[in-house]
C-alpha cells in the first residue's frame, strides 16, 4: 500500500478531493535556485515544415471502443463515428479553405521540409473527412491507423516519445 493513499475511500469524498504530499504540491522545487524551472519549446511557427502553405498538425487519438492499441469495436460514441475508423477530423473553416466538404474522400500526406530527401511517401489515401469542432490548423485521425504518417525520426528528443500529437500533414481531395 502507498502511504499517500491512506484512508483513500474516505478522503476522496471530501469536496475538492485531497492533495498528495509531494514536493510540487507544496510548491517546493528541488532545483539549484529553489524555483520552478520551465523549458521553452520552439513554436510551430519556427518549424520550416509547418511554414508550407496548407500544412496542418495531425494528432492521433483513440476511439471509445479502444484501449491503447486494442480496438474492440468500430464505434466512437465520443465523436459520433460508427462502424468505421477510416476518417480524418478537420475544422469546418479548414475544410472550406481547401474547397472540401464534410463527407469528401481525401488523401493525407506527411509533410516534409522543402527539398528533404525522404524514403517512401508516407500517406493515407481515401479517408472520409469529418467536419469537427477542432482548432483551426489541426487534424485528427485514429491511432494506430495513422501510424504510417509518422516517421521514425519524429519523436521528442528528451522523452523519446513518438510524435503522435504533432505530425505535419497535407490534405487534398482523393485522386
Amino acid at each position: 500500500m502507498f502511504p499517500d493513499f491512506y484512508d483513500y475511500n474516505e478522503r476522496i469524498r471530501t469536496p475538492g478531493g485531497f492533495r498528495l504530499d509531494v514536493p510540487a504540491s507544496r510548491c517546493e522545487w528541488r532545483t539549484p535556485s529553489g524555483k520552478a524551472q520551465f523549458l521553452v519549446a520552439k513554436g510551430m511557427a519556427e518549424d520550416p515544415v509547418m511554414q508550407q502553405k496548407g500544412t496542418l498538425t495531425l494528432m492521433t487519438l483513440r476511439s471509445h471502443d479502444q484501449y491503447n492499441t486494442t480496438i474492440y469495436g468500430l464505434d466512437d460514441r465520443y465523436r459520433g463515428v460508427f462502424g468505421r475508423r477510416d476518417v480524418l477530423f478537420l475544422n469546418r473553416d479548414d475544410l472550406a479553405e481547401r474547397g472540401m466538404r464534410h463527407g469528401d474522400r481525401v488523401d493525407v500526406l506527411a509533410a516534409t521540409e522543402p527539398g528533404e530527401k525522404v524514403g517512401p511517401v508516407r500517406a493515407l489515401r481515401g479517408l472520409t473527412v469529418i467536419a469537427y469542432d477542432i482548432p483551426r490548423g489541426s487534424a485528427a485521425a485514429y491511432y494506430p491507423e495513422a501510424n504510417g504518417l509518422i516517421a521514425l525520426s519524429q519523436f521528442d528528443r528528451r522523452s523519446g516519445t513518438p510524435a503522435f500529437k504533432g505530425v505535419p500533414i497535407l490534405v487534398s481531395l482523393a485522386a
